[in-house]
Parts: structure tokens; C-alpha cells; sequence
């Protein structure tokens, strides 16, 4: 894309806008070639790493820069580069059609890896390839949410997918030890957040290897701490209880 009139010959290519509406006016600042989120944006702290020129537009499509006059009226000063820094913190990104497309396609694939990370089939304890995570998604027609983290909507996925296939959070392994005092009230209140209990010894003190779904970690966790004041441990022994191989259908 270039954009340039011919009086000025102010020609940028390439171009990502940011648009923020000041004055009465549309300031625009332009950044370089590459695509940048509004993350990526404020993560710059070299201002020359987004910037393509300087200038504050009023018009980018016919390259009409801003008067001196009603840059300091806007924004009380006609330094270009602290208002360029001021566009960039405060603006709203404007992306083309097919960078936005580009954009969720790109949080759709990593959707489908955090899920395919996560998740098992119950039944044989395998995980499912991120290829037919995508392909499950696009059969529920889930639509990507732009404004919501990769992992939330990863969470949102997984409870959809649970209507139309076999699949969970694959658990987590932990080893629990208790102080025989508090052993058989707590274990009471475990029981309800423990999957399934593999070992459990009992001497001067509790002990259990257990599986559990990691939402239930922390919950756990605050249990045992408050219950044994602090005398009780839980060792995580590993996050996800897998067969190897990939889960095919």
C-alpha cells in the first residue's frame, strides 16, 4: 500500500495506523512495515522501532499533515515525536482487512495449541493433535474474540468441545502429606477435589498420591495450608497424567 499526494510527496508503505481523535480533529501517526498488537505497541521502548516518519496526519489516505497551530491546540505542544508517544499509548489501532484476518487466524492455531496442551481423551489418556483441535473448533464454529487472552478463550473452548467429543483437562499428579492430627477431617474435604487416589499411606502422618484437575489446584492447596496451619505439604509430581502418543479419530 502507498499513500502520498503529490505536492508533499510524503509517501509511506506499508503502514499500520494509529488513529485517536483529538481537538476536533483525527490525529494519525504512522508506524513502520512491520505488524505490530497494541501489546507489542507499548512494549516498544524505542519509539523509532514503530515509527515510519514523524508526522501527525489529519488525513493519512491523502498525506495531509497537521498544522503547527492545531497540533498545540490539540495537544498542547507541537513536538511530533512526544505526540507520536502520546498516539501510541492512548490511539486505536487501525488494521487493514487482511491483517486482521491474518491476526485471527493466528490466535485461532494458538487457541487450538493451548488446548491440544492441555487436554486428553478421558478415555485412553492421550492427547489429541492440535490438527484436529482446529478442525473440532471450526465444526462448533467457534468464532475468535479478538479482545480476550489465547488461554481464556482456550478455557471456553474445552468446556464447548466437552458437548461434541470426548475430552477433559488432563490432571494433575500430586503427592499430599498431612499431620495425623488433622488427617481424617481434611481428607473428608479433600475427597470431594481428588479424581482419583493411587497410593495412600497412613503412619505418624498421611500421605497420598493422588490425581486431581488442575482447576482445583489452588483450592487444594489453601486447604491444606490452612488446615495443618502450614504443616502439611503438596508436591506436585507432574502436571499432566498422559499416555504417550497422539490421539487420533
Amino acid at each position: 500500500m502507498s499513500i502520498f499526494t503529490p505536492t508533499n510527496q510524503i509517501r509511506l508503505t506499508n503502514v499500520a495506523v494509529v488513529r485517536m481523535k483529538k481537538g476536533g480533529k483525527l490525529a494519525f501517526k504512522l508506524q513502520n512495515t512491520r505488524v505490530f498488537t497494541r501489546v507489542k505497541l507499548l512494549a516498544c521502548k524505542d519509539v523509532e522501532e514503530v515509527l515510519q516518519t514523524h508526522s501527525v496526519f489529519v488525513n493519512v489516505s491523502k498525506g495531509q499533515t497537521a498544522k503547527k497551530d492545531d497540533l498545540v491546540k490539540a495537544f498542547g505542544t507541537d513536538d511530533q515525536t512526544e505526540i507520536c508517544k502520546l498516539i501510541l499509548a492512548k490511539g486505536e489501532l487501525q488494521v487493514s482487512d487482511r491483517e486482521r484476518q491474518s491476526q485471527l487466524e493466528s490466535m485461532f492455531r494458538d487457541i487450538a495449541s493451548i488446548v491440544a496442551e492441555k487436554c486428553v481423551n478421558p478415555n485412553t489418556k492421550r492427547p489429541y493433535t492440535v490438527g484436529l483441535i482446529e478442525r473440532a473448533m471450526k465444526d462448533i464454529h467457534y468464532s475468535v474474540k479478538p479482545n480476550r487472552s489465547t488461554k481464556q478463550q482456550a478455557l471456553e473452548v474445552i468446556r464447548q468441545l466437552k458437548e461434541t467429543m470426548e475430552i477433559q483437562r488432563a490432571h494433575m499428579r500430586l503427592r499430599l502429606v498431612v499431620p495425623a492430627k488433622e488427617a481424617k477431617r481434611l481428607k473428608e474435604k479433600l475427597k470431594p477435589l481428588l479424581q482419583v487416589v493411587e497410593s495412600e499411606e497412613f503412619d505418624e502422618e498421611l500421605e497420598m498420591v493422588c490425581l486431581v484437575d488442575p482447576g482445583c489446584y489452588r483450592e487444594i492447596d489453601e486447604l491444606i495450608n490452612c488446615e495443618t496451619k502450614g504443616r502439611g505439604t503438596l508436591e506436585v509430581l507432574s502436571l499432566k497424567d498422559v499416555e504417550e502418543g497422539d490421539e487420533t479419530l
